[in-house]
């Protein structure tokens, strides 16, 4: 296929409003696709030139990609940065200064472009920052206007193409199997690999059969199993048939832990690869995980040795840093709580039920200098489990995590087998939403300088991989706050609705769905404007008197919001008593 033909069908997904539409052109685009071109297209579909947990970073910022679109075109950089300042997105700056080029040859294909985006991230050494300014303006003279856009959208990590990775499955499964709602059979493989390029080769090579074989790999993450909330003991233990597993819950980074030999990979919850900010961990696991290889689910806190006290999530979140790590360890060491065992000396114990992994993990974790097992207890008590959730509240955690012990690790999954219970906070409801920004109003009187006065929010559905509105938020922000709302969204704002958003209001502005916030709010009401959980003509659901806590951090994906299942149960035993 050619990177000209590509870039069309990356304009027609663009230019889409409708979340079938998306299945339907990327099942056409598939359709066209090669065998040894699938991985590299669903890649180029996020913006990138391998999968998201590999430390492959083109590595190229504003101004160096704008040098390259000004050589390519015969412009100098400034005009390109002004422009740039004028229009908002790099790609429609490269597509405009195009549009006075002329290009020779459109024969240029898929391979060609991403072997050699590749070939700049892997570029180091003297005179590196020249030598991909060069590349890329070499590459953006053989692309037509359409094409420009998109390729200079790779170096920056910035797609507009509003899709999600079930909804590059969908397109997978409409392809190749016949119908978008097989995805299941591929949701699988997905959430034990994280691969969707490795997902969709093995599917055109090997079919169906071929993914449902792909297992655990050290060194390729597993998608986090996440938790479910229910408000109370009693509840929990009338869900789980009397039993239950219970750890502490504490508000840090989820860590994966991957180690083969002596070498250890660190992995956030949305994939993304850490192991070079937290050399304290790495040293841990050398010291005190007795086994050849192994994978181990964990939070990490930041630490205060001089209080022996554990630090807020706000105090943890500063190491994350890609520069200053060596001072930081010493000022916050990370102590890394370790609360499953995924895979050990060459076997996945993802099959394994609860209690069996975490014998595994008592036997492998020596010591609790740095790793600290989370061995929990088993517990049919409502008193004990309301001691143990009192006392994780005393040292100043979030509450705690509530497990069947007969559950096995189900990759990516949020079901009832975990169940977190966390500390209440103020207002009617007992636990604050994550909500994900899906546009802004414009601000009025004073607000009319910070360019935003009101957030238009919503939640995730699942089923749907859309994302459906649940409030408008207009107060818990403070000045600097609502500036930087405006800063932030500006940068992926479109103009036009996202394919994978459903909704009845209209913002002033619509952005991409990527920042996520913590609200809190008084209660969950029934509301005929908002599209969570609406069906027909009955009402959706909505906050009422909702504000905002904080900004979750980077490793929190729009995806990872409340869903709209979770808002619904939270909405139905708000009234239990």
């Amino acid at each position: 296929m050619t990177f000209a033909d590509l870039a069309k069908y990356f304009e027609k997904l663009e230019k889409t409003s409708s979340r079938l539409a998306l299945i339907d052109i990327l099942a056409d685009l598939f359709s066209k696709v090669k065998f040894d071109e699938i991985g590299q297209v669903s890649y180029l579909i996020q913006s990138r030139v391998a999968p998201f947990f590999e430390p492959i970073e083109i590595g190229m910022s504003e101004k160096l990609v704008a040098a390259a679109i000004g050589r390519a075109y015969g412009v100098d950089r400034e005009r390109v940065l002004k422009l740039y300042g004028k229009l908002g997105d790099m790609g429609l700056v490269a597509q405009q200064l195009n549009l006075k080029f002329e290009i020779l040859n459109l024969k240029l294909t898929v391979n060609e472009v991403f072997e050699t985006l590749r070939g700049i991230a892997k570029l180091s050494g003297e005179g590196t920052v020249e030598k991909k300014i060069s590349t890329l303006a070499d590459l953006l003279k053989k692309v037509d206007a359409v094409g420009a856009k998109h390729l200079v959208r790779v170096p920056l990590g910035v797609s507009r193409l509003g899709i999600g990775d079930p909804t590059i499955l969908d397109g997978f499964a409409q392809s190749k199997l016949g119908d978008r709602k097989l995805r299941k059979e591929l949701e699988g493989a997905y959430n034990r690999t994280s691969d969707l390029g490795l997902i969709g080769e093995i599917l055109w090579t090997k079919g169906i059969k071929g993914v449902q074989s792909l297992d655990v790999t050290v060194g390729r993450p597993i998608r986090s199993q996440l938790a479910e909330r229910l408000p109370d003991p009693k509840t929990i233990l009338e869900k789980f048939d009397g039993a239950a597993h219970v750890q502490q819950k504490f508000d840090g980074f989820r860590v994966q832990i991957h180690k083969d030999g002596g070498k250890i990979r660190l992995f956030s919850r949305n994939l993304e690869e850490t192991t070079a900010m937290f050399p304290d961990i790495i040293k841990g696991v050398l010291q005190q995980v007795k086994a050849k290889n192994a994978i181990l689910d964990s939070e990490a806190l930041a630490y205060n040795p001089e209080s022996e006290e554990f630090l807020p999530f706000q105090e943890t979140t500063k190491r994350r840093r890609k520069y200053g790590i060596e001072e930081m360890v010493k000022k916050l060491p990370l102590k890394a709580f370790i609360f499953d065992i995924m895979y050990l000396n060459g076997q996945s114990l993802m099959d394994q039920v609860l209690q069996e992994r975490i014998k595994n993990l008592r036997r492998v974790i020596h010591g609790d200098d740095i790793l600290i097992p989370q061995l929990g207890e088993i517990t049919d008590s409502e008193k004990r489990m309301t001691e143990i959730f009192d006392d994780a509240l005393t040292k100043g955690l979030e509450g705690i995590i509530v497990k069947r012990p007969d559950s096995k690790y189900e990759a990516g999954a949020r079901n009832f087998n975990w169940v977190k219970l966390k500390r209440h906070s103020a207002g009617e409801l007992k636990d604050t939403i994550d909500c994900v920004i899906l546009g802004y109003i414009f601000g009025r009187g004073k607000r009319v300088s910070f360019g935003a006065g009101a957030l238009l929010v919503g939640v995730y559905n699942h089923k749907k991989d859309e994302f459906v509105t649940v409030s408008k938020i207009g107060t818990g922000l403070t000045d600097e706050e609502w500036r930087e709302v405006h800063k932030r969204a500006d940068k992926i704002k479109l103009d036009h609705k996202p394919a994978r958003v459903k909704s009845i209001l209209v913002p002033s502005v619509w952005i991409k769905p990527e920042i996520v916030i913590e609200v809190l709010a008084d209660e969950i009401t029934r509301s005929p404007v908002h599209t969570a959980g609406k069906t027909g003509s009955d009402p959706g659901y909505a906050l009422r008197f909702p504000r905002l806590v904080r900004f979750r951090g980077s490793d929190k994906q729009a995806e990872d919001a409340t869903t709209v299942k979770e808002l619904i149960e939270m909405y139905e035993q708000q009234y239990k008593k």
